[in-house]
């Protein structure tokens, strides 16, 4: 534990308003945990009481990796222990106070993604008020290759930043995009060379925090007015779609595949013991 806040799995930093909050497993691309996951929403939840904070900035420890989403390691283990029988609840719970924690606080927030942003890492990076990437990382939402739905955030955000089509292409395909991409797309708000993204982070950041805060964040409150509301109306199905997808044959595959480093084969029928 370090830092201003005291979690285990992020590095917590004020300076002069700015909150500097990194994702802090760099061995593991930042890949999160159950136990990382359950540091999230009650970090969101510190942040948006805190007085002191004027702004806040997202970031990944390392250069690999902003965060690149559920750790494979820990499906496997989930796997072996056979599964959710209790049909995996905590998903309508501890899934949906992340997201919920995240649109609550009313201080803007910048994600500095810094390397690869995936899955849960892409969805917290992009449900940020602005988005500041490098252009040698990657952004995507590739759930669906590992055979779940999208359910944290990702069938909210890609759609409506995106576009429906697109959104649908990239929820489909789980195709990862460029920093190009991203920018072209309007995904993401700049992209620049990593050697200049802390930076261009930093003097934002700075600006934003010398700047009116009441009338800063009653602007941000107004803005996500829309957003909010699709997460009321979608974020309950998507989670309990993804909680059916965690026990099917496909997901396990997945999970398998990703371990042996070999393609999956989707569609095929488990044995009856």
């Amino acid at each position: 534990m370090s830092g201003y806040y005291d979690f285990t799995y992020f590095r917590t930093e004020l300076t002069r308003g700015v909150l500097r909050v990194t994702f802090d497993r760099p061995q593991r691309r930042n890949a999160i945990t159950p136990e990382m996951h359950d540091e999230i929403a009650p970090l969101f939840q510190r942040i948006a009481t805190d007085r002191d904070v004027r702004v806040v900035v997202l970031t990944g420890a390392g250069d690999k990796a902003f965060c690149v989403g559920a750790d494979y390691g820990g499906m496997q283990q989930n796997l072996a222990a056979g599964g959710y029988p209790d049909g995996h609840p905590d998903l309508m719970l501890g899934s949906a106070a992340v997201v919920r924690a995240q649109l609550a606080i009313p201080q803007p927030l910048i994600s500095m993604i810094n390397g690869d942003a995936l899955g849960l890492g892409a969805t917290i990076a992009l449900f940020c008020d602005i988005t500041m990437m490098a252009e040698e990382a990657r952004i995507g939402d590739p759930h669906v290759r590992a055979g779940l739905v999208a359910g944290d955030g990702g069938t909210v955000l890609w759609p409506l930043l995106l576009g429906l089509n697109r959104g649908k292409e990239y929820l489909i395909t789980g195709d990862l995009m460029t920093a190009t991409e991203a920018l072209r797309f309007g995904l993401v708000n700049h992209v620049y060379p990593r050697a200049e993204l802390e930076a261009a982070v930093t003097e934002l950041a700075e600006r934003v925090a010398a700047g009116p805060a009441v009338a800063i964040q009653f602007n941000k409150r107004l803005a996500n007015a829309d957003l909010v509301d699709r997460v009321n109306r979608v974020l309950d199905a998507s989670l309990a779609m993804e909680a059916v997808t965690f026990a099917t044959a496909d997901h396990r595959e997945a999970v398998t595949a990703f371990l042996e480093k070999r393609q999956p084969q989707f569609g095929q029928k488990e044995a009856t013991p």
